[in-house]
């Protein structure tokens, strides 16, 4: 029974611990789009913390990664078509 409550309490508290880490480097990460800072890597890092528990943050930093491959790859083309002219 004993081992149980602590097991529990153990759990909440580390969830507890990603969430505040990962809600903090979010919100200083969205804070950071409009006055100077390290958005870019405070955005994605804030989710990777929150994805560890919670599957939202999970599916936003995946789909953010696709948006980012995805724009890489649109930029690389465009480049190559300006090369070729």
């Amino acid at each position: 029974m004993l081992i149980r409550v602590l097991d529990t309490t153990l759990r909440s508290g580390r969830r507890l611990a990603i969430a505040i880490a990962g809600g903090f480097l979010l919100f200083a990460g969205i804070v950071m789009i409009v006055l100077p800072g390290p958005a870019i890597l405070a955005i994605p890092a804030g989710l990777g913390i929150l994805a560890l528990e919670f599957e939202w943050a999970n599916r936003w930093l995946v789909a953010a990664e696709l948006r980012w491959r995805s724009w890489r790859r649109a930029r690389a083309e465009s480049r190559e078509r300006v090369v070729e002219l």
